[in-house]
């Protein structure tokens, strides 16, 4: 297992230097991840510290918390290793690190109260587990709005054998950015709606994920005024890990002349689809190819919030093009107006092994405002499952807003008419009479939590506990 090294905003790793690395995974590097530097190594692992950092803001500077940079450094490690991280707790208050994505044993989950307890300021906590299965996921805080701060950085987990065939690889986060700035903004839910500001055309049509007005989208830590650079040459394949880690805002993702191949979502392989743009709920990954089939050039990689005003960006250059042919701040892709994957777009490459017949368990939920089923937590009934059984969640929103649902521990196959529809972690249910099911087999015990990943929705009480029953 390694961190990343600090190699700067324009570097990336090759994928011929990194097949060059030890099988262990003990020395990988990627450019554009965030953050840069490394934990700190301790003979046991690696040592994490939350606590307060500045983050530089296009030349100013912001105090705010960070795992020693913001995004965090990347952890990155191979399929089957056990990940060991120690957390010292540098901040005033309780913090956790949860492993988003991953489904290790319950007591490494990183939920307080639910799978351990919180650390104290000045405490210390080691989180291990082995790691099995592949794929781009995040670690973050899992305190109140601790992530909105800063508290989260990219953690790849590669497979032992890379079916795919890139050149270099960027891991792009993309966040709303409140802390620290004094901008006089309206930080409130507006009810349910986006300010009408916020909504082009017709709000009960829009599309909105949450009603908080955000001065800032970064990417990767960097404004769109000082943005990450990716660099290339022509005919290069790039891999791209788009994250979507903000608190409250859905993303449309499009890199402009070029268009995206989908070969994984939240980690998981799915059979290539070609697609114009992306859309990004809170919490979801994709990881997409990307073809250098231009001569040269600067090209805007743009990501624009679903529903509210706003403005984030990357760049993509091509070797040898100079740095002022950078193409306008807010230059729009037109591949951002595209039609963006849809989950019915995406086949799975490993979907589960369900049993035959029917589901065991089968859930009927209704999402309103940030309630479940007219319930908020901690006041909420919990999800009973045995060990073993296939479980079946449906899940309709009638509300305005569009719900990231996010469960711990597991992953889930989303339904679509294909019946090879993705497996996942995080699913985003459209608003206004929005649909979704998913299936999932409960193989691992414990408590764990099923939220929506807006985290104001989920501090205001849109989560359920599944729980297992004992024998």
């Amino acid at each position: 297992m390694s961190a990343v090294p600090d190699l700067g905003a324009g570097l990336s790793v090759t994928r011929r230097g990194f097949l060059a690395l030890s099988a262990a995974g003990l020395a990988a590097a990627t450019g554009c991840a965030g953050g840069g530097g490394r934990p700190s190594a301790t003979p046991g692992g690696l040592s994490l510290q939350p606590g307060p950092v500045i983050l530089d803001v296009a030349g100013h500077e912001v105090p705010t918390w960070g795992y020693g940079t913001v995004p965090g450094p990347e952890i990155r490690l191979r399929a089957g290793d056990t990940l060991r991280v120690r957390l010292h707790n540098g901040l005033p208050e309780d913090t956790t690190v949860h492993w988003h994505g991953l489904a290790p044993p319950n007591g490494m989950d990183g939920v307080p109260d639910v799978t351990q307890r919180p650390v104290p300021p000045g405490g210390t906590f080691r989180y291990e587990f082995r790691t099995p299965v592949a794929g781009s996921f995040m670690y973050h805080s899992h305190v109140g709005m601790q992530l909105d701060r800063g508290l989260y950085g990219p953690l790849i987990v590669e497979p032992r054998d890379e079916p795919l065939a890139y050149d270099r690889e960027y891991t792009l986060m993309l966040d709303d950015w409140a802390d620290g700035l004094d901008d006089g903004g309206d930080h409130t839910d507006h009810g349910g709606l986006p300010p009408e500001a916020a909504v082009d055309g017709d709000p009960t049509t829009a599309v909105s994920f949450g009603g908080r007005t955000y001065p800032l989208l970064l990417v990767n830590g960097r404004p769109p005024e000082d943005p990450p650079v990716m660099e290339g040459r022509p005919g290069d394949r790039l891999r791209l890990r788009v994250m979507n880690i903000a608190a409250d805002t859905g993303f449309r993702f499009a890199v402009a002349g070029h268009r995206l191949t989908v070969t994984h979502t939240d980690g998981m392989p799915v059979e290539p689809v070609t697609v114009d743009a992306l859309r990004l709920g809170m919490g979801e990954r994709y990881d997409v190819l990307l073809h250098l089939d231009q001569r040269d050039g600067a090209w805007q990689v743009g990501v624009a919030p679903e529903g509210r005003p706003g403005w984030g960006r990357a760049v993509l250059r091509y070797a040898g093009s100079p740095a002022s042919s950078s193409p306008p701040v807010t230059a729009w892709p037109t591949e951002l107006d595209g039609r963006p994957a849809t989950y019915g777009d995406l086949l799975a490459v490993e979907p589960p092994e369900l049993p035959a017949g029917a589901p065991d368990r089968v859930f009927d939920l209704t999402l309103q405002r940030t309630e479940i089923s007219g319930q908020s937590y901690p006041d909420a009934d919990p999800l009973t499952v045995a060990e073993g059984e296939w479980v079946r969640v449906t899940m309709r929103n009638t509300s305005a807003k569009w719900h990231p649902m996010h469960l711990h521990g597991h992953h889930f196959q989303v339904l679509t008419p294909s019946g090879r529809g993705p497996v996942k972690d995080t699913v985003t249910v459209p608003a206004r009479g929005g649909a979704v099911t998913f299936d999932f087999l409960a193989t691992n015990p414990g408590d764990w939590l099923f939220h929506c990943h807006n985290h104001h929705h989920m501090t205001d009480g849109m989560v359920r506990l599944v729980r297992y029953t004992s024998p």
